[in-house]
């Protein structure tokens, strides 16, 4: 098995995408600030949900990288709030679908996190 095989892997790569597209066509002022700040949280949540599954074999260490997935979200929901309270992410179908996956990304990495905690058998 892959990570590429995760449902939270999945979900956080549509979600990078359509992040990616959305924050290249904030006006410039953002672009370099808030645009930047949010793509990068973004691309944190499944780069440790990657790191982290390269460690599933030590219980700790994989929650411990889960973990900063979903704090990754939670940045990441600041930032497209504050884009779109700002006024700088104007399309507000783009907002609610941004805000749609990222909830549906921060409650099935928070079952994932549960699950790893009450379930996860050391190979060692």
């Amino acid at each position: 098995m892959s990570y590429k095989n995760l449902e939270i892997w999945k979900l956080s790569r549509e979600v990078t995408v359509v992040i990616h597209e959305m924050s290249m066509l904030l006006p410039k002022y953002e672009l370099y600030e808030t645009g930047s700040q949010v793509r990068r949280s973004s691309k944190s949540i499944r780069s440790n949900i990657v790191e982290g599954y390269g460690r599933r074999r030590y219980k700790q260490d994989f929650i411990k990288f889960l973990i900063y997935a979903h704090s990754s979200v939670d940045e990441t929901r600041d930032h497209i709030e504050t884009l779109y309270e700002t006024k700088s992410l104007a399309d507000e179908e783009v907002y609610k679908e941004i805000s749609i996956k990222l909830d549906l990304l921060g409650k099935k990495l928070y079952q994932f996190i549960q699950s790893v905690e009450t379930n996860h058998k050391s190979n060692s």
